[in-house]
């Protein structure tokens, strides 16, 4: 009884750790979703004539990861001209805004990664719980097996390909874990590639504005 209770716990397990990927990975894929639609409709009116004044506008207004950025970039901007009548500025716009800038990445990137780890996680150990449960059925199978002093092929291959049931469950969970896991990582990395090559235009488009 207890050898049998031990698969029906590592079944358990196995369906929670199922459970739990589709459960991320369907809620991160529709967030993304959003955030895609979202990002595009704001850099549309964003850049839509270049302006500094109408593109600080547009930030303000916005709440996205791009729209963040851009909000740091305009206050790094409006801190330096403010020093720079003041004569009290050290280097560069580009020195003022690169900092922040970068610190808001990692923490968009931080965001971002929120139960990654969890999808990692299950795609490294779910063929391992399987697999305790298929090592404990085997046991469990040969101990029967051996008690009836019968060895035949069928006697055998029966409770031993029940037990490969664990392993196979096991390596069904951990597949769609590590797709996913693959997929949202690069994703992120996308992601935060764009966010770069925005605050980089940004910082062009701050020297214009401090050259004009």
């Amino acid at each position: 009884m207890m050898n049998a209770w031990l698969i029906y716990v590592t079944l358990f397990i196995l369906l929670l750790m199922s459970i739990a990927t589709w459960t991320i990975a369907v809620i991160k894929y529709r967030k993304m979703k959003k955030e895609d639609k979202e990002t595009q409709r704001f850099l549309d009116e964003f850049w839509v004539n270049q302006d500094w004044n109408v593109a600080q506008s547009v930030a303000k207004n916005a709440d996205n990861h791009f729209s963040t950025v851009a909000k740091i970039t305009f206050q790094e901007f409006n801190i330096y001209m403010s020093l720079l009548r003041q004569n009290k500025v050290s280097g560069n716009i580009r020195d003022y805004i690169e900092k922040p800038t970068r610190q808001a990445l990692q923490m968009i990137m931080r965001e971002q990664e929120k139960g990654l780890s969890i999808l990692a996680s299950i795609g490294s150990t779910a063929p391992f719980v399987g697999l305790f449960g298929t090592v404990w059925g085997i046991v469990n199978a040969l101990s029967t097996i051996s008690a009836s002093g019968q060895a035949t092929i069928d006697i055998v291959a029966g409770p031993i390909g029940e037990a490969l049931i664990t392993t196979a469950i096991g390596i069904g969970v951990a597949i769609p874990s590590v797709v996913a896991y693959n997929y949202f990582l690069r994703r992120i990395k996308l992601l935060i590639t764009e966010i770069e090559n925005f605050s980089e235009d940004l910082i062009r488009l701050a020297s214009r504005e401090l050259n004009n």
